[in-house]
C-alpha cells in the first residue's frame, strides 16, 4: 500500500473527562513523529472548529508543553456539543466540512468523544467516501459514563469511578459521625447507564460506602425508596444513598420530573435537563422519616478530577489515542479504537477496532446479574469489573503546591 501523505486533524467532542488530553496527546505525539503527515491540526472546540476554520497548529507548540496534557483535565482544544444532520436531507455542512479538510489537505482525522461523536464521526467518513476524498477516520473513544458499545471499557470511566468511589468513603466517614440520625442522599452522574453510581459500590465493597444504590437500569418507585432506607435507618441510625441522575419510573419518566419541569428542556442531542434530584429526594424522605437530611450533587467536578485520576486509565487513554493514529496510518478507516480485557484472573488490556456504525448512538448497559435482586445495590461481578479499572496514582507536575496544566499557545493555522 502506497504511504497517503497530508495533514492530520484531531478535534474533541462531548463533556470533558480527566484523561481525554492524554488520548489527544497519544495521537498528536503518534502523528508528529509520523513521516505521512505534513501538518498536525486541532480543531478548537471540535467539529464546529472545522465549520469555522478555527484550527490551531500544533506543529508550532513546544514539545514540553504538550507533554502535559498527560495529566490536564478536560478538553484542552476545546469542545462542543454539536449535531449534524443527515447529509442526505442537507450536506451544506458536509461539503464546507469538505473544502476546509481540501484547503489544509487534510488525510487524517480523528474525533474524540462518546455516543454521538461517533455518530459525527460515521457520517463525516461516509460522506468524504461518497466524495472520493481520500481520508483516513479514526474515532478514538471518551466517556465517564461507560455506555459506548463493543468496548470493554472507556477511556474516562476510571478515574471518574476513582473519584466517586473515594468521595463516597469520605462523605460516609464524614456522615457517621454524629450521635442523631441521619439520611444523605449523593445524586450520581448517569442519564441511561448506571456505570458511575454503580462505582460507588466500591466504597461499599470497603465497608464506607453506600447502603443503597439506584441505577437507571431499574425501575425506581418512591415507595420502595422509603421502605428501603426505612429499614436501614431502623438498623443502623444513619443511611447513605447513591442515585443516579438518570432513574427512571417504570413508565419511563424521570424522577427528577417529578419534583421540577427542567427535564422538558432537552440539547441540540434530544437529552433531557437533570439535576437537582439529591436535595428533592432527600427533603421527600424527611417528610417520611424524622431525621437529619442532606442532599449532595456531585456534578461536573467528578469527570474532570484530575488529582484522583486512576494511573491505568491515563496510560489507556494515551495508548488508544497512539494506536488510533498507528491504525489510519496503517490504512485502515471509519473504524472506533476499542479496549478488550485479556484473558486470565491478572488484569490486561489491548486495543482492537469496531466499525463506526457500530457503535453510533448504541448504549451499553448495566448487565442485570450484576445487580441485586432487590435492585438496590450491586454484586461482586460488578466489583471484579470495575477495581482494575482505578488502579495506580498519577505523578502530577507541581508548581507553588498546585498542579501545572498545559498552557498551549492555540494559534490558528495560517497566522505567523
Amino acid at each position: 500500500m502506497s504511504i497517503l501523505k497530508g495533514a492530520c486533524l484531531i478535534g474533541q467532542s462531548g463533556g470533558p473527562t480527566a484523561v481525554i488530553n492524554a488520548s489527544a496527546l497519544g495521537c498528536i505525539e503518534a502523528a508528529l513523529k509520523s513521516d505521512a503527515v505534513t501538518r498536525v491540526y486541532g480543531a478548537a472546540h471540535g467539529i464546529k472548529g472545522v465549520l469555522d476554520d478555527r484550527l490551531y497548529d500544533l506543529n508550532l507548540e513546544d514539545p514540553k508543553e504538550l507533554s502535559l496534557m498527560m495529566n490536564t483535565p478536560s478538553s484542552v482544544l476545546g469542545t462542543c456539543r454539536y449535531k449534524l444532520r443527515d447529509f442526505l436531507v442537507d450536506d451544506t455542512e458536509y461539503r464546507r466540512i469538505l473544502d476546509i479538510f481540501e484547503k489544509y489537505n487534510i488525510r487524517y482525522f480523528f474525533y474524540n468523544g462518546g455516543n454521538d461523536s461517533m455518530d459525527t464521526c460515521s457520517k463525516i467518513s461516509s460522506y468524504l467516501s461518497q466524495h472520493d476524498y481520500e481520508c483516513r477516520v479514526i474515532g478514538i473513544p471518551k466517556t465517564i459514563d461507560n455506555d459506548l458499545a463493543c468496548t470493554d471499557h472507556s477511556p474516562g470511566y476510571g478515574s471518574a469511578a476513582k473519584y466517586i468511589a473515594t468521595t463516597c468513603m469520605e462523605i460516609y466517614r464524614d456522615s457517621t459521625v454524629y450521635d442523631t440520625g441521619s439520611i444523605t442522599v449523593i445524586e450520581i452522574m448517569g442519564r441511561n447507564a448506571g456505570w458511575l453510581v454503580a462505582a460507588s459500590a466500591i466504597a461499599t465493597y470497603k465497608g464506607i460506602g453506600p447502603d443503597l444504590i439506584y441505577l437507571p437500569e431499574i425501575p425506581f418507585d418512591m415507595a420502595d425508596f422509603i421502605s428501603d432506607i426505612a429499614k436501614v435507618y431502623e438498623r443502623k441510625g444513619d443511611v447513605l444513598v447513591a442515585v443516579s441522575e438518570g432513574i427512571k419510573d417504570k413508565n419511563g419518566s424521570y424522577i427528577t420530573s417529578y419534583f421540577t419541569d427542567d427535564t422538558k428542556e432537552t440539547d441540540v442531542f434530544g437529552h433531557a435537563k437533570l439535576g437537582g434530584l439529591a436535595a428533592n429526594l432527600a427533603n421527600y424522605a424527611n417528610a417520611k422519616i424524622n431525621a437529619k437530611v442532606k442532599g449532595i450533587e456531585f456534578g461536573l467536578i467528578q469527570r474532570c478530577a484530575a488529582h484522583v485520576a486512576s494511573e491505568t486509565d491515563v496510560r489507556e487513554a494515551y495508548m488508544a489515542g497512539a494506536d488510533a493514529f498507528k491504525a489510519a496510518e496503517a490504512g485502515e478507516t471509519d473504524k472506533m479504537v476499542a479496549f478488550e480485557r485479556g484473558p486470565g484472573p491478572g488484569y490486561s488490556c489491548h486495543t482492537t477496532l469496531i466499525d463506526l456504525v457500530e457503535v453510533a448512538n448504541v448504549e451499553k448497559k448495566l448487565p442485570r446479574e450484576w445487580i441485586n435482586e432487590a435492585g438496590n445495590g450491586l454484586l461482586q461481578p460488578f466489583i471484579d469489573y470495575a477495581l482494575p479499572l482505578i488502579q495506580g496514582e498519577c505523578t502530577i507536575p507541581m508548581v507553588d503546591g498546585l498542579p501545572r496544566f498545559a498552557k498551549l499557545k492555540k494559534i490558528y493555522a495560517g497566522e505567523k
